[in-house]
């Protein structure tokens, strides 16, 4: 997950929440990682000034109005919200991790039986919404966030009640992600059906295991064409063979000849045991496969330290200031480390750098020696303080450090990592 820091303009708390920077934006609003005064991180949704009219608030009063319905382990659930605000906000779960679209960008297609297990918890988790009453209608590989407790569903703000026919939109406008969306709702079909989802579906574990879409063009027009037209099947080039009958069926034309989710559900439980595996040991598997780094989180909260500045002996070559390197001191052991002084560039993100992510599956270098996960690098958290300083009463809130102070603090936690020699 990639967290921006906040820019001049950005409020710094909504609601009772603490804004601490930026996870994700779209046209009508911004999306903030938010701590609430227990510590309780939240995703909070925040619609932009210059799109706030009376039907902008209404949609978003709807999407409030459903996240309050829908409920499920696969679904980010809802905290707070206020649509009646100056500045419409909500607050759902915070999911560490990175959504599927990232994902497969910085690490490539997952391998089938990955592919299989996110299949069976999407249609499950999918499934549970269907009996809510409700469709998502805008299924698609970015709104898959691969959490530590498995991949979760986010964004309903498209979501409606199924066999319903009320639209907020104009007529003869349609709404959500062309290259997910099925042929019905393409041509403004109303009312659609849960296999508007199957499709969607589809496409998702699609991109999964290939790296791309059903249906890709340049051009919005040609790609809307693609889609509806029944002479035009899906691209399903770059899919193991053992899923290409599962993906044929979701991504079916007619939405009657598309499988119903328990069937999708039973189909991949079916391709997972073929290889060996039972569905939970394969669950598993994508969860790690799929981890975020551990407790980037916890670093990017951690309150700011001021960098010590080491004493050194006069005449030595250090003690020039024009030359002499960063260095930052260890406050649990006093041991001070020199920092190249090239490493110095602030990064234009806080978290999810590469080179500290686990290898995936299959890839680890058996000559690399065992490296142990319990304890993260010496510099990356602050240690703990056995007897912290009285702290200053607050009026009704417990203090925290800026948010610029956090941005500081991170920094150099990043500037010490790069120049470590772990």
């Amino acid at each position: 997950m990639h967290i921006a820091p906040l820019s001049p303009h950005d409020p710094t708390e909504l609601g009772g929440y603490e804004l601490l920077g930026r996870i994700g934006h779209g046209g009508m609003g911004q999306v903030y990682l938010g701590e609430s005064p227990g510590g309780e991180p939240a995703a909070v949704k925040v619609i932009k000034p210059s799109v706030v009219d009376s039907e902008t608030r209404q949609r978003f009063a709807q999407e409030v109005e459903i996240l309050k319905t829908i409920w499920g382990a696969r679904i980010a659930a809802l905290l707070d919200a206020d649509p009646d605000a100056d500045r419409p906000w909500l607050a759902t779960e915070y999911i560490e991790g990175l959504d599927l679209s990232r994902q497969v960008a910085s690490h490539g297609p997952l391998p089938s039986l990955l592919t299989a297990s996110l299949g069976a918890t999407l249609a499950e988790g999918l499934a549970t919404v269907h009996k809510q009453g409700l469709l998502h209608r805008d299924l698609k590989p970015a709104n898959v966030l691969l959490g530590p407790n498995g991949p979760k569903i986010i964004d309903f703000g498209l979501a409606v009640f199924a066999e319903s026919s009320v639209s907020l939109t104009a007529p003869n406008t349609v709404v959500g992600t062309p290259s997910c969306m099925p042929p019905e709702q393409a041509n403004g079909e109303k009312p659609l059906t849960p296999a508007v989802d199957v499709y969607a579906l589809g496409a998702v574990l699609l991109f999964a295991a290939a790296g791309h879409l059903p249906y890709q063009a340049a051009n919005i027009h040609v790609l809307f064409h693609q889609v509806t037209d029944p002479g035009t099947p899906p691209d399903l080039s770059g899919a193991p063979d053992e899923l290409v009958p599962l993906l044929t069926q979701m991504l079916a034309h007619r939405a009657q000849d598309r499988p119903a989710l328990d069937d999708v559900v039973r189909q991949c439980r079916a391709l997972i045991e073929a290889q060996g595996f039972k569905v939970a040991q394969a669950r598993r598997r994508l969860t790690s496969h799929t981890a975020a780094p551990a407790q980037m989180l916890d670093a990017l909260l951690a309150p700011a330290e001021a960098p010590t500045v080491p004493v050194v002996p006069t005449g030595s070559p250090a003690a020039d200031p024009a030359t002499a390197p960063p260095a930052q001191t260890d406050p649990g052991t006093g041991t001070t480390r020199v920092l190249p002084s090239d490493n110095l560039t602030p990064t234009p993100t806080l978290i999810d750098h590469p080179a500290q992510r686990s290898a995936p599956l299959g890839t680890e270098d058996p000559a690399s020696p065992a490296r142990p996960a319990a304890d993260p690098p010496t510099g990356l958290l602050p240690p703990a303080d056995p007897a912290p300083a009285p702290r200053a009463k607050s009026r009704g809130r417990r203090p925290r450090a800026s948010a610029q102070a956090r941005i500081t603090a991170q920094r150099l936690r990043e500037v010490y990592a790069a120049g470590a020699t772990f």
